[in-house]
């Protein structure tokens, strides 16, 4: 039997078929040209040129390894990780706070380990698949509540059994809507549930010098944990998960994606402070970004305050085709299609960023208008 031969390879040849004739194939590819309306660069941080220069004079100039040999636990722990823990746990008035590679390991390795076979998960129906697949690996009782609705959440923790956890994002990465956090804090207190907040996508845009949406509402003290994913508006990678010193220490002893993973060289640590800071600091970029949102809204008849913005385009086609057509206008923009999000919701997602010019995003807008 050749390797052609094989039932796995035919099983997934079969699969692969499958997608590729609904026209769910997904692949890889290099950036497309044009406008940038899809990353998640949201400040320009990614890109900033005097950034870049202080990433090539810190290798230049570099006193510690250029990887970190192993995991955090073995030979992989430096003074920089727990440097950068402490100080970032102090700018978030938390106890403390663990580096993790990124925000799925984070979201990954607190829900997989968290919650024990009596006890019980909710989140929200839009979570991010980290955070599905984190309470998949749990032995807890898992259930969902219907999109920011508070009578469904609470009929959901009176189904709970053990110690509860409810699990929300701050800011949506689909639709850029907002979680009603002050709502689910309360409902939580009244339950004893501990909530848990994943700020991605509001880390660098909400609140003040964009520390996320808890800052802003000043939930500090209700949250058990909050996710910081720097990937997005910081313009780097990695995450870290804030709490009490006894959820990090637990954390430590029992998360498997921190146990068992090579650590963040000690060289990326720093110049992800440096990315951190420069996002805390950028006010000005913040006020641009918000009068982009603003300028989008009006034209748009759109209302929601954050850079994410969908575009409702059913049938998974028909979004393609739209996604092709603004491509070939000069417009970096991508389809969202099912799986990710649920048949007949396909959309575009446009990403509005502070680089973005307020002549670029009516040009964007007329084209969407006058293809849709």
């Amino acid at each position: 039997m050749t390797m052609r031969d094989n039932p796995v390879v035919t099983y997934l040849r079969e699969k692969l078929n499958e997608r590729r004739e609904n026209q769910l194939l997904r692949s890889l590819r290099t950036l497309v040209t044009g406008i940038d309306f899809t990353s998640n660069d949201y400040l320009g941080i990614a890109r900033h040129r005097e950034l870049h220069a202080h990433y090539l004079k810190l290798h230049e100039q570099a006193t510690v390894n250029n990887g970190s040999t192993g995991s955090r636990l073995l030979s992989g722990n430096s003074p920089e990780a727990e440097s950068f823990e402490r100080w970032y746990a102090g700018i978030h008035n938390a106890e403390a706070g663990l580096l993790f590679n990124s925000g799925y390991d984070a979201n990954v390795g607190l829900l997989s380990c968290i919650a024990q076979r009596h006890d019980t998960l909710i989140s929200d129906e839009l979570v991010h698949a980290s955070i599905i697949d984190g309470m998949r690996l749990s032995y807890a009782n898992r259930f969902k509540f219907a999109h920011n609705q508070i009578d469904d959440l609470e009929a959901k923790l009176r189904q709970s059994k053990g110690l509860t956890y409810v699990v929300v994002e701050s800011v949506y990465s689909m639709d850029g809507d907002i979680a009603d956090l002050r709502s689910i804090a309360a409902i939580c207190k009244k339950y004893q549930a501990s909530l848990i907040v994943d700020e991605a996508h509001a880390l660098g845009i909400r609140g003040t010098s964009g520390k996320g949406l808890v800052d802003e509402l000043g939930l500090r003290e209700d949250v058990f944990a909050r996710i910081h994913t720097f990937g997005k508006a910081a313009g780097f990678h990695g995450a870290c998960i804030l709490g009490s010193r006894d959820l990090i220490e637990y954390l430590i002893n029992f998360s498997r994606p921190f146990i068992y993973s090579t650590a963040l060289p000690p060289l990326e640590i720093l110049m992800l402070r440096t990315c951190l800071e420069y996002m805390f600091a950028a006010d000005e970029s913040r006020y641009t970004l918000s009068n982009s949102i603003s300028v989008y809204n009006e034209l748009m008849n759109c209302t929601t305050p954050t850079p994410i913005k969908a575009v409702p385009i059913p049938g998974n086609s028909n979004a393609i085709r739209l996604a092709q057509i603004l491509q070939k206008n000069g417009f970096d923009i991508r389809p969202i299609l099912s799986p990710t999000v649920p048949e007949g919701t396909e959309r575009l997602r446009v990403i509005l960023h502070s680089f973005n010019s307020v002549d670029e995003i009516k040009s964007l807008c007329r084209s969407i208008q006058y293809e849709c």
